[in-house]
Parts: C-alpha cells; sequence; structure tokens
C-alpha cells in the first residue's frame, strides 16, 4: 500500500509538471495559473501545493528534468577523447545542436526557459542556471580554441577569450532563431557550415 501510495504520488508529479510544459510554452509562464497546471494534470490545486511550494518550484522542477543543449555539450566534452582540440569543440557544439533538434521534451522546456519567461525574482534560479551552463561553456571553448591555435601552430586573430563568446552568441543565435521556426533551416546543417566559417575567420581549419 505504501508502496503504490508513493507510485501515485510520483505519477501525480509527473502530470503536474507535464502540465506545465503544455501550458507554460501555450500560455507562457506569467499568463499561467497554479489553479490552470492542475486543471490540465487532472487534479487540484492543493496537490500542486503538496509536491511544489509555488510556481517558481514548480518551474525549476520542470526545467531539472531535462539536460539543456550546452549542458548536453559539456556533458559529451568530458567524455570525448577526440585526438586535436578543434575536433572536440567542434562535436561538443554538434552535440548542443542535435539536443535540441532531437529531443521534443529539451526543445519544449529550453523554449519555456527563454522565450515564455521573465527573470523575476521568484525564477533567478533558472537565470543563474543558465549563467553557470553559459559560463562553463565559455571555459571549454576558450580552452579548446587556445590548444586548436597551438596545436595548428596559428595565432588566433583575438584574443581566445573573446572568440569563445562569439562562437557562443553564434550558436545560442542559431537555436533561438530555429525555435523561432524550426521548418526555417536544418539546425545541425547550418550551425555546422556556420561553424566552419567562424572558425576561418579566427584563421583556424575546422575538422569534423
Amino acid at each position: 500500500m505504501v508502496r503504490r501510495t508513493k507510485e501515485d504520488a510520483l505519477a501525480t508529479r509527473h502530470r503536474l509538471l507535464d502540465a506545465a510544459e503544455t501550458l507554460f510554452l501555450a500560455k507562457g509562464v506569467s499568463h499561467t495559473s497554479l489553479q490552470d497546471i492542475a486543471r490540465q494534470a487532472g487534479t487540484t490545486r492543493g496537490a500542486v501545493y503538496w509536491h511544489f511550494k509555488d510556481k517558481a518550484d514548480l518551474f525549476n522542477a520542470m526545467v531539472d528534468r531535462v539536460t539543456l543543449p550546452l549542458e548536453a555539450s559539456l556533458e559529451f566534452l568530458a567524455h570525448d577523447e577526440q585526438a586535436t582540440p578543434l575536433a572536440h569543440v567542434c562535436r561538443g557544439i554538434r552535440q548542443a545542436l542535435l539536443r535540441i533538434v532531437t529531443d521534443t521534451q529539451t526543445r519544449r522546456v529550453f523554449e519555456v526557459a527563454t522565450l515564455k519567461v521573465e527573470y523575476i525574482d521568484e525564477l533567478q534560479a533558472i537565470r543563474l542556471r543558465h549563467l553557470r551552463i553559459r559560463d562553463s561553456f565559455l571555459v571549454q571553448i576558450e580552452h579548446g580554441l587556445s590548444a586548436s591555435a597551438l596545436d595548428q601552430e596559428k595565432i588566433l586573430l583575438v584574443s581566445a577569450a573573446n572568440a569563445a563568446l562569439g562562437l557562443h552568441a553564434l550558436i545560442d543565435g542559431l537555436i533561438q532563431n530555429w525555435l523561432l521556426d524550426n521548418a526555417a533551416f536544418d539546425l545541425v546543417e547550418v550551425g555546422e557550415q556556420a561553424i566552419v566559417v567562424y572558425l576561418a575567420g579566427l584563421g583556424l581549419t575546422a575538422e569534423s
């Protein structure tokens, strides 16, 4: 009986999070009430408060269920053993693009977390998560670009730190534009082509 109760509670929690994903995507976070979420999940507002302190707590739990694109890139980079530093960088970025294209839940949550939310006080946690991921990504890319310049015996035309910022802006901009209209272009194909051109502008030869 206890096990059944725990399983039921977990199922209710997931229904609430699924409902939140759907409604936040359709209406935006600020225009979605806890009552809306409870109704969509087929439960009561009281059940929402049983599982979550408030809407911000529910929102953060929804985001925690997925691996965001740059998190996927960082996870890949931590285990990739490519022979050359630039191949390592390119393959890591490709993982971020693949994550957003192939994982529909990640795509929904990422769209909510970037386009359908205001970073007001109670939702600062997601802003801070974005910043932590970005900063970790920049460190990895800066290191990879520096190592690539040494490996290819080239001198970068800008500092590795600035080059990493530019590459992040390129990838982030492509993802944001693709989310606005994902039929407009192939994110992975265009993303990989753009990376090759960007790296060539730095004086580096991209590798697959």
